[in-house]
């Protein structure tokens, strides 16, 4: 028997609804997507690029155990029970703020430019071993995947980790307050959005916005036999990047609201400091100092910047008042999500080609360090390197010669070969020795027949493009290419 995650009356008064019948089977979770949706979860029809209520009957047909609708909407054929609310998504955040109230976790938020989803995911590895961990799936981090994450959220978990992002200024605000985290972390602040914000300061101001749902844990102290047991309080914490330009101004945004300041990088002067990143092709051995303290571990995701933002990982957990050393031990096991650095061996009929998947988004931060760690592969095995870049977009004015401005990297990368797409990404193309220009489309699409048509055994090829550039059909038509799939890549130092 599954447990269920909510009665059906918590959920009635959670979602503040009207009950339009009752669910017979336990509510395990919430969707808001029928295609992925399974039995026992409830619908939440959204309206959004289309209204949800469309879905309903699909919902139904799937499994699911109940509907998050509006109070107008008519009820069809097939029709379960129903949760008729004013608007599903207020619904659905109400149900969040009852999910957060419930429970006695400890909960950090992720926030930056850069490196949120990996980051979540590192806390996610790190933290399971100490206890249950509930922690968002992919990039959950907007209006509705925050508050659907902390619906999901079981009431008896020992740790929460939230990804919390923004496109504007304001958008951080109600989000951190629905979260409530104990420690919130921004992994960097660089120019990314620059078509809305206009400056990297507005940026970090935007991001400072986590710092306005901070609040402190409570841990009971045990009687020792000196007097009575105690409170002890922890958290209300801020980790903030001591390498960043914009630390200064984060640190101000901190201190005014009376927030503790922990920083970490290779910065003389921060609390968590990397003496040795010693990176490899498949991880990175870290040796850092926390207050003093010495830890060492390792990273199973290769890459310079993933290994930095570990170092955020560990001031998190150490904020969180858990067992560091047995939480990093953990992260042997890291490896890179979907579309953000996975990695692939593709085979091919005289050997194998190498696939680094960034496809699901880009910005000039993030584009260089995967540049950076496609440089890490070893030439004796992957002997040419193909980058595949879309354009990087919401950039605003300055989004031309951000895109020029990558040859820098591309050449310390010494990439053999680049594919382009897209208006801007054609700056960097044109600006290309004509020996290393692969092909130029202004879509994707234009650029797939040709890279298909160069690729051999011995390749190693990073795909990277903002989400809207379509690079995913790119890698998809690599991993189809190879005769026997992905065959994985084997851990090791």
């Amino acid at each position: 028997m599954i447990d269920a995650l909510w009665t059906w009356q918590d959920l009635v008064d959670a979602a503040e609804a009207t009950a339009d019948g009752a669910p017979g089977i336990p509510i395990t979770g919430f969707s808001i997507d029928t295609r992925s949706l399974q039995p026992g979860e409830v619908f939440v029809a959204l309206r959004d690029q289309r209204d949800g209520h469309e879905f309903v009957g699909a919902a139904f047909e799937r499994g699911a155990a109940a509907a998050i609708v509006a109070k107008d909407y008519g009820r069809k054929p097939g029709d379960g029970a129903l949760l008729r609310v004013s608007d599903p998504l207020e619904g659905l955040t109400a149900i969040a703020r009852a999910a957060r109230a419930r429970t006695n976790a400890r909960i950090v938020a992720v926030t930056g430019s850069v490196g949120k989803t990996g980051t979540k995911e590192a806390l996610r590895v790190a933290l399971s071993p100490l206890g249950p961990t509930h922690a968002a799936e992919k990039s959950f981090n907007n209006h509705w995947g925050v508050p659907l994450t902390l619906a999901r959220m079981p009431a008896d978990v020992r740790y929460g980790v939230f990804e919390i992002g923004m496109n504007h200024a304001g958008e951080i605000t109600p989000l951190t307050q629905l979260v409530r985290p104990h420690v919130a972390i921004i992994t960097t602040v660089e120019p990314v959005h620059l078509e809305f914000f206009g400056s990297v300061e507005a940026i970090a101001d935007a991001k400072a916005e986590i710092f306005v749902g901070l609040e402190k844990y409570v841990r009971e102290e045990q009687d020792r036999g000196s007097g009575p047991a105690g409170k002890a309080y922890g958290g209300y914490t801020a980790i903030l990047n001591r390498d960043n330009p914009q630390y200064d101004r984060l640190a101000r945004a901190a201190a005014l609201r009376g927030v503790e300041i922990v920083s970490f990088g290779s910065h003389p002067e921060a609390d968590l400091r990397a003496d040795v990143l010693e990176l490899g092709p498949t991880g990175t051995n870290v040796s850092a100092v926390l207050k003093g303290r010495r830890i060492d571990y390792r990273v199973g995701a290769p890459g310079a910047h993933i290994a930095q933002n570990s170092l955020a990982v560990v001031a998190a957990i150490d904020a969180l008042g858990a067992d560091v050393e047995q939480a990093v031990a953990a992260l042997v096991g890291l490896s890179a999500p979907k579309g953000r650095g996975e990695r692939s061996k593709i085979g091919l009929e005289n050997g194998a080609i190498l696939l680094i998947d960034e496809s699901y988004n880009a910005n000039p931060a993030s584009m260089r360090s995967a540049l950076a760690a496609m440089a890490g592969v070893p030439r004796d095995e992957f002997p040419r390197r193909i980058a595949v870049l879309g354009d990087m977009l919401e950039l605003g004015e300055q989004s031309g010669s951000l895109h020029e401005g990558l040859k820098d990297s591309v050449d310390a990368a010494e990439v053999d070969l680049v594919f382009a797409c897209g208006s801007s990404m054609q700056r960097l193309f044109d600006a290309l020795p004509s020996e290393r220009r692969g092909e130029w489309a202004p879509a994707s699409q234009g650029i797939l027949g040709p890279l298909m048509a160069t690729v051999r055994a011995g390749d190693v090829i990073m795909v990277k493009g903002s989400l809207g550039s379509r690079m995913a059909p790119i890698v998809e038509a690599l991993l189809q290419k190879g005769q026997e799939g992905r065959v994985g890549l084997a851990s090791g130092k």
